[in-house]
C-alpha cells in the first residue's frame, strides 16, 4: 500500500542540526546536497535547501546547521525553537560525543520545551575502530528508552557516502507521518484516537454492515486510499499475514474490524507510517487526527450506538 503526496498538506520541512563541535554536521550537509563528498567545508554552512523532489512526499526540506560554541548559545535556541525536527550528531570514532548526547544535548532539548522529533545520527563511519562489535541498538536502547523523542538512529559516513540521504529523510518522514499522535511506544498500541478515527474508517467502508470488509470492500478501501487496486494473490497475502498473528482477526467472509486494526499497528511497528497517515487523511483527518471542518457536516449512516464513534473523534 504506497504512500501519495501529501504536499498539500505542507510546504517545507525545517531540520536543524545540532551536536558537539567536529562531529560532522557541516560534511553531512554538504554531502547530503550535493551527492559528493565536500573537500572544505565552512565551520558553520549556511541555510541548505533539498528540493521538493528529492524525496518521494515532494515537499522541500530546509536544512540548519548550527554552532555548539558557547557565544552562538542563544542563536542555536532561536534556530531550535523554530525546528520541525531535529539531527543530533556525535562522531562513531569519539565515544565521548555519543555520551554527550544523553548528558547535554537531549537535555538541552528538554529545558527548552523543543518537542520535536529527534533523529539521532553517527557520522563518520569510515573512521571508527574496525574491532568494534556493539550495535547501534545495544548502544542507543537505553538512551532511547530515556527519551522517547527520539525517533530513528542511525550511522553514517560522508566521505563513503553511506546512507547520508537516509538521514534527512528519516528527518522528514518523522514530520509528515509523526509515530506520537498514533502509536503509544511505552505499551507498543494503537492510541485512543487512533482507535476512534480507524473504527470510523473501517464503518464507512463495510458497505453491506456485516462486520467485515469483504474483498470487494477491501479494495474498494485501497482504491480510495492509494489509487491502485489490489491483486486477488495481494489480498490473500494480507489476510493470511493478519491471520497468522491474530486468528480473530479474519473470519470466512474477510478482515473483521480486530484485523482492520492489527494492521494498521503492525505498519506502524514495521515503520510505514506513511501508510496509516494516507489512509487517515484521505477520510479527512488532521495531523491530530481531528475531522477537518468540511467533513464535520457529513451524514453518518449507521446505527445511533454507532454515531458516537463520529461524534467523539
Amino acid at each position: 500500500m504506497p504512500a501519495g503526496s501529501i504536499s498539500a498538506v505542507r510546504t517545507n520541512v525545517r531540520v536543524v542540526v545540532v551536536g558537539d563541535r567536529a562531529t560532522g554536521k557541516s560534511s553531512l550537509i554538504a554531502a547530503a546536497a550535493s551527492e559528493s563528498f565536500p573537500i572544505n567545508v565552512p565551520p558553520v554552512l549556511p541555510p541548505t535547501r533539498l528540493p521538493a523532489d528529492f524525496y518521494p512526499d515532494y515537499v522541500p526540506l530546509s536544512i540548519i546547521d548550527t554552532s555548539s560554541s558557547l557565544e552562538s548559545r542563544g542563536k542555536l535556541a532561536e534556530e531550535l525553537k523554530r525546528a520541525d525536527a531535529v539531527v543530533m550528531t556525535y562522531a562513531c570514532d569519539q565515544p565521548s560525543t555519543l555520551n554527550r548526547l544523553s548528558t547535554f544535548w537531549l537535555h538541552e532539548l528538554r529545558r527548552l520545551e523543543i518537542k520535536v522529533p529527534v533523529i539521532v545520527v553517527g557520522c563518520k563511519l569510515d573512521k571508527r575502530d574496525e574491532n568494534y562489535s556493539e550495535s547501534l541498538e545495544q548502544i542507543m536502547a537505553p538512551i532511547m528508552q530515556q527519551f522517547r523523542e527520539i525517533e530513528t538512529c542511525i550511522e553514517c559516513s560522508a566521505a563513503n557516502l553511506v546512507q547520508i540521504p537516509e538521514v534527512f529523510y528519516y528527518a522528514q518522514k518523522a514530520v509528515l507521518h509523526p509515530t506520537a499522535p498514533l502509536f503509544d511506544q511505552e505499551s507498543q498500541t494503537l492510541k485512543p484516537r487512533c482507535v476512534r478515527a480507524l473504527k470510523r474508517i473501517f464503518i464507512q467502508c463495510d458497505h453491506d454492515m456485516d462486520d467485515t470488509l469483504n474483498d470487494e470492500e477491501l479494495n474498494e478501501f485501497q482504491v480510495k486510499c492509494f489509487n491502485a487496486p489490489l491483486q486477488p494473490a495481494e489480498i490473500v497475502g494480507v489476510k493470511r499475514v493478519v491471520q497468522e498473528k491474530l486468528k480473530e482477526g479474519v473470519n470466512d467472509v474477510g478482515l473483521t474490524l480486530a484485523g482492520f486494526l492489527f494492521l494498521h499497528a503492525l505498519f506502524i511497528e514495521k515503520g510505514r507510517l506513511e501508510t496509516t497517515w494516507t489512509v487517515l487523511r484521505k477520510f479527512g483527518y488532521n495531523d491530530e487526527i481531528k475531522l477537518r471542518d468540511e467533513y464535520l457536516t457529513l451524514p453518518f449512516k449507521r446505527a445511533p450506538d454507532q454515531v458516537m464513534l463520529w461524534q467523539n473523534v
